[in-house]
């Protein structure tokens, strides 16, 4: 079984010296194949070209950094978005800018990582709110229990870098609070839904996010009911079909190449790398995007991703974990050729959804995946 550390969700960054982050005017490296330091000291060279990819990041964290300039509280504004998420897109951006190697105060981003921390911690809901410790904003129609779950990782992420700080001592205490809530609100079942209330529904993306959000928390120091986790994961697999995919919630039959891809990438942050579950879960996957290609190769458009950028970040992170190391490259070309036609002049790329900075903040982060400075992309 492959190392604790190795999960998504362990919060301690590495050394910066096992990749060179990525800098505002640096295109990175010049010189083709790009080799990675893995946590058990093997090298991983990467058969992607590494200097498109590290100017796509660089442009498209210089774009994150200028919309939160717009929006003066340190969140992310959705743009031309259909829905307003700022509290989780603010979340994901920070982990962006993190997964680049700064941290709040410190590096190319680290202004922009404490703005994004400081507003996080200002969603905070009271002591004497009905809701004590969601992580929630007013004009946020959108983030729900999704938002507090990774609100709850990058809050997590950013304390272990600081914990002895003012700001510190601040997140250490959301993070007591946003897990306390966390554990209160679990369902019979063993999920969650969309509002900070104990709900008789669940829904697995849900459930995903807050899962990963107490596996950060718990790594991070602060204490978590392990119940609490077991009983999730065991939600999580009971969410399989026999065919290998993964269900939104017990009683409906919806399954996708995305949400399959965020369950098995849980199940591997909660220490299961095999067995019949995961294999069927990557036989599901493989069959499924076999068949989309074929589509996509006849021109056909019905197969193709509903969500795409949630689908990619976690395909990566679940084929990132595969024991065959060109199942993840092989995979990643073909992506990396997509999102690389698709940015914007502006550095952006864009969501009609969730807006453009969600979708910039996801694609950065896939591109992260060979520098490998955030736990949930080490092997």
């Amino acid at each position: 079984m492959r190392p604790s550390t190795a999960s998504i969700l362990v919060l301690v960054l590495l050394s910066i010296g096992l990749s060179s982050p990525v800098a505002r005017g640096d295109d990175g490296d010049k010189g083709g194949v790009h080799a990675r330091v893995a946590l058990d000291g093997t090298v991983l060279a990467a058969s992607i070209e590494q200097a498109p990819l590290r100017a796509a990041m660089r442009r498209g964290l210089a774009f994150l950094a200028a919309q939160q300039t717009t929006a003066q509280d340190g969140s992310l504004p959705a743009g031309q978005g259909e829905y307003r998420a700022p509290v989780g897109v603010t979340a994901l951006a920070a982990i962006a800018f993190m997964a680049a190697g700064s941290t709040p105060g410190r590096g190319e981003y680290g202004e922009e990582v404490a703005a994004a921390v400081d507003y996080l911690l200002s969603r905070v809901k009271p002591e004497d709110d009905e809701h004590s410790g969601y992580i929630g904003d007013e004009a946020d129609r959108k983030s729900g229990m999704h938002g507090h779950g990774l609100a709850t990782l990058a809050l997590a992420q950013a304390y272990i870098m600081s914990p002895a700080s003012p700001r510190g001592r601040r997140t250490a205490q959301a993070l007591l609070a946003g897990v306390h809530l966390i554990e209160l609100t679990q369902g019979a079942e063993g999920g969650w839904m969309y509002r900070p209330v104990r709900d008789i529904q669940h829904e697995g993306s849900v459930t995903v996010c807050l899962v990963q959000g107490l596996r950060a928390a718990r790594n991070a120091g602060i204490l978590v009911d392990s119940k609490v986790i077991a009983r999730a994961v065991d939600y999580v697999k009971r969410l399989q079909t026999p065919e290998g995919s993964f269900r939104y919630h017990l009683n409906d039959q919806k399954v996708s190449v995305a949400l399959t891809a965020a369950c098995l990438s849980t199940l591997h942050a909660t220490g299961i790398y095999e067995g019949r579950e995961i294999d069927d879960g990557y036989g599901y996957i493989w069959r499924e995007l076999a068949v989309r290609e074929v589509a996509e190769e006849r021109g056909a458009r019905t197969k193709r991703a509903q969500f795409p950028f949630y689908e990619r970040f976690y395909l990566a992170q679940a084929l990132w974990q595969h024991p065959d190391e060109d199942v993840f490259r092989q995979w990643a070309r073909k992506e990396v050729e997509r999102i690389l036609v698709d940015q914007n002049e502006n550095g952006s790329w864009s969501s009609s959804l969730f807006g453009d900075s969600y979708a910039t903040a996801m694609n950065c982060l896939f591109l992260a995946v060979p520098d490998g400075l955030l736990p949930i992309f080490q092997r």
